[in-house]
């Protein structure tokens, strides 16, 4: 798998806020520099917010990649509409990506609104597990693979909204231009990295259906002069997607197009592992639906977006109420039917696999428990792990030294010296205290 996620090791200083704040233990520091384990990253961009050095980007598609095809389209994120003040016609935007040099444009929403239609019209079954998780979310669910395989079986069919616009535009682009499907290039404009990931790299699919992704905030940039170049002209209907489409770009949007009586929609990626935590744990029966976002508030708080989260929200919702509901009606037995039937099943992805022998493995997790054991479990980092319990894996499998812990370079010195005591080669917060202040004086003179 190509990342998107990628470290600029000149800018990185080596603080360890990106390992505190990863939620797979992907990242460790090691000679002063951050790295990235790339078998655990689920390009959720969590590192990339908190970085305070600004160290760590995420790389999309060059737009020299048009050069390459000889009719391009462009599959927008609905996220894209909630960047613009005052957008009430999506039409203004996609006629402003043909102004840009695309020669077609497919809503990733009216993707949205076939998959919305294709879900509420299937059977009940009775065996499908509940409660079923949405699978909109790359993030998410790679984060299922690697951290959940229990619950692989409650995700929804692995086509994305964009991933079916792109079938839908290059079939179409085929019959109307007489090209081959290598001479079309379709490259989605969407605002997260996993999403740029998923590009090249799609869980669902057997191969990519996609030839690139943009970031909404390079096309942004483009776009607004193209826009005010044609604001107040007659702009041609190339919206493919309503309200229920558009909603998809911001949390709950995409339970509410379900009509899903019994939903959660969550968002954020902390409060995402908390919910699938209940979820494994089977505290969450009465949901027939899970709706798990990464970023805040869902797609308009992608790392790619140029506005708040919350005011591009506003401004969707606003916009949604001049369109009608759905733009792109479902049709049973449709394309729709079999391109979701050739979706590959989500499988176990065993990045924290000790070993392949389970023996040699049994073996490993044993020694990593007892140097747990020994270690003071204050997560502080300081060892270029996250936690200590990263650490005990970390000197297990060769990838750092018992002597990269500051509280056992403590017990070694205490050993040289014959002290009990060896604070002084530990940074202040994690030495011990000698002895409590007295109280200061009041200040009331009681």
């Amino acid at each position: 798998m190509r990342h998107s996620v990628v470290l600029e090791y000149q800018k990185c200083l080596g603080c360890t806020t990106c390992i505190k704040n990863c939620p797979t233990e992907a990242i460790r520091v090691r000679n002063g520099k951050a790295t990235i384990l790339p078998n655990r990253c689920i390009d959720c961009g969590t590192c990339l917010r908190v970085c305070p050095h600004h160290a760590v980007t995420s790389v999309p598609d060059s737009f020299n990649s048009l050069q390459n095809y000889q009719y391009t389209i462009a599959v927008p994120d609905p996220a894209l509409y909630g960047q613009f003040h005052n957008l009430n016609d999506p039409n203004l935007v996609l006629a402003s990506l043909l102004e840009l040099g695309f020669d077609s444009v497919y809503e990733s929403a009216g993707g949205a609104e076939l998959l919305t239609g294709y879900l509420g019209s299937r059977p009940a079954d009775s065996g499908r597990p509940v409660p079923e998780i949405s699978s909109v979310c790359p993030a998410v669910v790679r984060l299922i693979r690697i951290r959940f395989p229990s619950l692989l079986g409650h995700i929804c069919p692995l086509l994305l909204p964009g991933e079916l616009a792109a079938i839908l535009a290059r079939e179409k682009a085929v019959a109307d231009t007489g090209l081959s499907p290598q001479e079309i290039g379709i490259f989605s404009i969407v605002p997260c990295s996993s999403l740029v990931t998923s590009a090249s790299s799609p869980d669902g699919q057997i191969a990519p259906v996609l030839d690139g992704a943009f970031a909404i905030r390079d096309v942004y940039k483009a776009l607004l002069p193209a826009m005010t170049r044609l604001a107040g002209r007659p702009l041609p209907q190339l919206s493919l997607a309503g309200r229920g489409g558009v909603g998809w770009a911001f949390s709950g949007g995409e339970s509410y197009a379900h009509r899903a009586q019994r939903y959660v929609a969550v968002d954020g990626i902390e409060n995402v592992i908390r919910m699938l935590e209940e979820i494994e744990d089977g505290r969450l029966p009465e949901a027939d639906f899970i709706e798990l976002r990464a970023c805040t508030q869902g797609c308009v708080g992608g790392c790619f977006n140029v506005e708040n989260p919350f005011t591009a929200r506003m401004r969707l919702k606003r916009l949604m109420g001049e369109l009608p509901e759905a733009r792109s009606v479902y049709q049973p037995g449709s394309r729709v039917d079999e391109l979701i039937a050739s979706t590959q099943k989500p499988e176990y992805y065993p990045t924290f696999l000790l070993d392949p022998d389970r023996r040699v493995a049994m073996e490993k997790m044993r020694q990593i428990q007892v140097l747990e054991d020994q270690l003071p479990g204050l997560r502080c980092g300081s060892c270029g792990a996250p936690s200590c319990r990263a650490f005990a894996e970390d000197v297990v499998m060769g990838r750092a030294s018992e002597d990269d812990c500051i509280f056992k370079v403590r017990e070694r010195m205490q050993h040289m010296t014959g002290k009990n005591d060896a604070d002084e080669y530990l940074p202040a917060p994690f030495r011990r205290r000698r002895g409590l202040p007295k109280d200061p004086p009041s200040q009331t003179g009681l």
